[in-house]
């Protein structure tokens, strides 16, 4: 059986995004042996590469020489790289001493040495990856490409039976499921203030400041605190609004068709702050309480 392997990590400071799309696309490889290359970094998912059933195999560092050496081990004819650690000369050099398929997953328009480059967010130009990839690459780019899990296709179908009347509104909040910037508590703090609303708010254990949204989340009986969950679609799908990243979630929130306030909180989500800052949806490019509260007036008075 031919093998594929995908390079992608997770962690505190990376966040859960990179292998809960990855798992995704590797459901695209049904008649291939699929590895999972991973860093053991705090806070990781790894368990989740394990619970979809697929091979986990552990990389001590980010080295050609290592992953060549896992590459020769699977007898590997196609690698995926989802990591921004991993760059052209790295793409190039692969290339030339193993003769893999490449594929890699970019989302900020980076040079890439590449067979197939994947850009699955809405924002995505194609154009703009001219100079950037090699003549041969195959372009996949934009929402007909958005990696979606099962469960939003499934939730999307039966949007009627989550939109039952509710006196409350309800809003979905996801800062990523490591929340490195630490703003979770931030937001629900600047909106004690609106009355009738219940907040999800959705986490992982990749959180390094869980205990303290814990500790805030147990004095307040409108909010819900959601950890590891795999029910985020059906949350979307009886929410009013979502607050969220602009990264990979919006894409799923875009797909949900759900009312959002974006907030960026890291470098790599500027190109979807741009593509919603050009076409006038609601986006933070940093948290501002006094501007969140405005966005949320604004859109509550819209929705009603």
């Amino acid at each position: 059986m031919k093998s594929v392997i995908i390079r992608a990590d997770s962690s505190s400071t990376i966040g859960a995004g990179h292998i809960m799309r990855d798992l995704v696309l590797a459901k695209e490889f049904k008649d291939k042996r699929v590895i999972f290359a991973t860093r053991n970094l705090p806070g990781n998912i790894n368990y989740k590469i394990e619970e979809a059933g697929y091979e986990l195999a552990s990389l001590k560092t980010n080295s050609l020489e290592e992953f060549i050496g896992l590459i020769e081990k699977y007898n590997a004819q196609i690698v995926i790289i989802d990591n921004y650690e991993i760059d052209e000369t790295f793409e190039k050099a692969l290339k030339q001493k193993t003769g893999v398929t490449i594929m890699v997953l970019d989302d900020t328009y980076e040079k890439h040495y590449c067979d197939i480059l994947l850009n699955h967010n809405i924002y995505a130009d194609p154009n703009r990856y001219k100079d950037l990839v090699p003549d041969h690459c195959e372009l996949r780019c934009g929402k007909e490409y958005t990696l979606l899990r099962d469960e939003f296709i499934e939730a999307k179908k039966n949007l009627s039976k989550f939109n039952i009347q509710h006196s409350t509104f309800n809003i979905f909040i996801s800062m990523g499921g490591a929340d490195h910037s630490n703003i979770t508590s931030k937001i629900l703090k600047a909106l004690e203030e609106f009355d009738d609303i219940q907040f999800n708010v959705v986490t992982t254990t990749s959180n390094r400041n869980l205990e303290q949204l814990k500790e805030y989340v147990t004095s307040k009986n409108n909010v819900t605190l959601h950890i590891n969950t795999d029910k985020i679609a059906e949350l979307m799908a009886k929410s009013d609004l979502a607050i969220v990243t602009p990264s990979v979630t919006l894409n799923e929130v875009f797909f949900m068709e759900l009312p959002f306030i974006a907030i960026q909180t890291a470098d790599n989500q500027r190109e979807m702050t741009r593509y919603l800052e050009k076409n006038n949806y609601a986006v933070l490019r940093q948290f501002e309480d006094t501007i969140l509260k405005k966005y949320l007036a604004n859109v509550i008075k819209g929705i009603k």
